[in-house]
């Protein structure tokens, strides 16, 4: 009898088969790792907007609040000549707009309040994902009380539960 070299066909099926049994516990864990990334930078990028707005209206007390996301960031090399380039954000998340294709899988509503004497007191921004249920499930609003709040299906509003 010769001795053989290599593998028999039924080894071979079953460590493809042990491969695909791990496969399937271990790529659903990795999509909802992604979307609860994505739902994280989605909040992080909302609390840096909050933040820009309060040093946006600070710096331009005239102005107020910004009249677009756009106005809060800037292309690089940042320089501030102007309230429509104040360089407070990175320019992909003053950017990721709803017409733009987003920042980490979301993208970013910016609507400014009405303007009283020139001023804008308020504004409102939201968060949702590119793609419901898999870039992120949660929507997440915010204004400028500067508290997140979120919905965990379609967009959240002012009535949304915040995060703690």
């Amino acid at each position: 009898m010769k001795k053989q070299k290599g593998f028999s066909l039924i080894e071979l099926l079953i460590v493809v088969a042990i491969i695909l049994i791990i496969a399937a516990i271990a790529i659903p864990n990795l999509l909802r790792s992604k979307m609860a990334a994505n739902e994280s930078s989605a909040v992080g990028s909302l609390r840096s907007i909050n933040t820009a707005e309060v040093t946006y209206n600070t710096n331009y007390p005239n102005t107020g609040f910004s009249a677009t996301l756009a106005d809060l960031g800037g292309a690089a090399p940042c320089a501030v000549a102007s309230t429509a380039a104040a360089c407070l954000v990175d320019n992909t998340l003053a950017l990721a707009s709803a017409a733009a294709t987003g920042k980490s899988g979301y993208y970013f509503t910016y609507i400014p309040g009405a303007a009283a004497g020139g001023t804008i007191n308020t504004y409102t921004n939201s968060a949702l994902p590119v793609t419901a249920g898999t870039t992120g499930q949660r929507g997440f609003f915010t204004d400028q009380t500067g508290v997140i709040r979120y919905a965990i299906s379609g967009a959240a509003t002012v009535a949304s539960s915040p995060i703690q």
